[in-house]
């Protein structure tokens, strides 16, 4: 019996120790297949670049300060001092409302699939903004491929867009509006009008979708109307600037003239507030513009100091034809060429190179002095702060010279031509031409669905609440008669 066992005692001994040599020997590749499944299943859901993402929260921040207190300030100082408070109002209030409306179906309309004039309920009340699968926050596309930044955080950027271009209305019939029928007014129009166009030209499926040439045609036309067609919009020239000042044009003429315009004096009351606000605009835009790049990349950088040079180039152009018309700039002529800077390299400043926006907001200087002025007369309409003038007039012109400076031949960056391989434009292949076609039907499609939407919006608000307060109540001054206070005592 011994005998047996003691070459079993050694054969299994020899049997142990070979196995524990074998999976010795095997245990690096299965570490190693291990390691590859994390690998590819972490691949599978992309991290959001922190620097990134920090950028988009920061000109989130930028472009509340543009509208609170920026705008507001602009704005009140313009008018006379029995209605400062207002507008201050009338801007604050209406960007909180529109904030609002945003989370509950405004982001959805405008930023899921739909159709090709607007987008679907997938995001109604932000659901699906905390992806319960993935144990983490849905993310959202950018430019680039590959690259991606929190959906929540694109939400919120473009939640305050939303909000600064109705803001922007407020100007147009500001001190005879019905604080009611302004915000009633802003609901109907974020919703038939400002959502649709953000939908026709920002919407797209990002740039991960074109993953072949076979897919290209089915992506591009689950995207918004004007972005199919071609249309170059780095930051709401259409979106925003045209977009509210054909709103405010049609607002002004619907609600009539203020009591005494043309026979009693309206002159801003403080044009240090308006100065106040003209630069914290200034400031904030770098967020507006920059911030639409959605990377803290190139391009960003691009549109940070297009957004530097042609506001400075506006502001001299206008005290320039300012000193030739009357013989001397006006501290409101610098305030007002800053922002018609802002408004017309807005849709270019991620599209054009540096010369060619310094040519933009030179330009978009002696354009919009005319605005205010020759434009002025010429419509009639008691346009209170000048929106269509400056936001109107610099809003087409940036739209349309977009077209001209985004070409490789004038400094331009172009555009991307192959979304499959992300490769750009050849400058043999751009024409000027061509685009300024596409950017001066992306211009007309939004003054004429602004200005339909914008006359059966006040229709209906007249027919409500009522458009304008009694001819008492603005003499009195709308501080006293619509909010019992008083912006200023003594």
């Amino acid at each position: 019996m011994k005998k047996i066992m003691k070459p079993l005692a050694v054969g299994l001994g020899l049997l142990g120790t070979a196995a524990l040599a074998w999976a010795q020997s095997a245990a690096p590749d299965a570490t190693a297949a291990v390691a590859d499944a994390a690998a590819t299943a972490a691949a599978a859901v992309p991290v959001p670049n922190k620097g990134d993402t920090t950028w988009m929260m920061v000109s989130t921040l930028l472009v509340l300060m543009m509208a609170v207190p920026g705008l507001a300030l602009f704005y009140g100082g313009l008018v006379r001092s029995k209605n400062m408070l207002s507008v201050l109002m009338q801007v604050m209030v209406t960007f909180s409302l529109i904030l609002v409306l945003w989370f509950i179906y405004g982001y959805s309309l405008a930023f899921t699939e739909g159709n090709a004039y607007i987008g679907g309920f997938d995001r109604l009340f932000m659901k699906g903004i905390w992806d319960n699968a993935a144990g983490t926050f849905a993310n959202a596309a950018t430019f680039s491929k590959g690259v991606y930044i929190p959906e929540i955080s694109f939400a919120a950027f473009q939640a305050t867009f939303a909000g600064i271009t109705c803001a922007l209305i407020v100007g147009a019939f500001a001190e005879r509006a019905k604080f009611s029928g302004v915000l009633l007014f802003m609901v109907l129009w974020f919703t038939f009008s400002y959502l649709p166009i953000a939908h026709m030209v920002w919407f797209w499926m990002g740039p991960d979708a074109y993953a072949s040439k076979e897919v290209v045609d089915e992506m591009t036309a689950k995207a918004g109307l004007l972005w199919q067609w071609g249309a170059l919009d780095f930051a709401g020239g259409t979106v925003v600037h045209i977009n509210a000042a054909v709103a405010g044009l049609v607002g002004a003429f619907m609600i009539g003239k203020r009591v005494g315009y043309g026979r009693e004096s309206m002159a801003p009351h403080s044009l240090t507030l308006t100065m106040v606000g003209a630069a914290l605009l200034w400031v904030g835009w770098f967020g507006f513009n920059a911030g639409s790049a959605l990377e803290a990349n190139g391009f960003a950088a691009l549109a940070f100091i297009n957004t530097m040079v042609a506001t400075a180039a506006a502001v001299i152009a206008w005290c320039m034809g300012e000193a030739l018309m009357r013989g001397k700039a006006s501290m409101l002529g610098a305030a007002s060429g800053a922002v018609a800077g802002l408004v017309a390299i807005t849709p270019a400043a991620g599209n054009v190179g540096i010369g060619g926006g310094v040519i933009i907001g030179f330009i978009a200087g002696f354009a919009c002095l005319w605005g205010v002025n020759g434009l002025k007369k010429l419509l009639g309409a008691d346009d209170s702060l000048d929106v269509f003038g400056v936001h109107g007039v610099g809003g087409i012109l940036g739209a349309l010279l977009t077209g001209v400076f985004n070409s490789p031949s004038l400094g331009g960056p172009g555009f991307v031509a192959d979304w499959v391989t992300a490769t750009m434009v050849t400058p043999a292949d751009f024409s000027i031409g061509a685009q300024v076609w596409v950017q001066a039907k992306a211009v007309l499609v939004t003054v004429v669905w602004s200005a339909v939407v914008s006359v059966v919006a006040y229709k209906i608000v007249d027919l409500t609440v009522g458009l304008r307060v009694s001819e008492e109540d603005e003499r009195e001054g709308l501080d006293i008669t619509s909010h019992g206070e008083s912006a200023y005592h003594g």
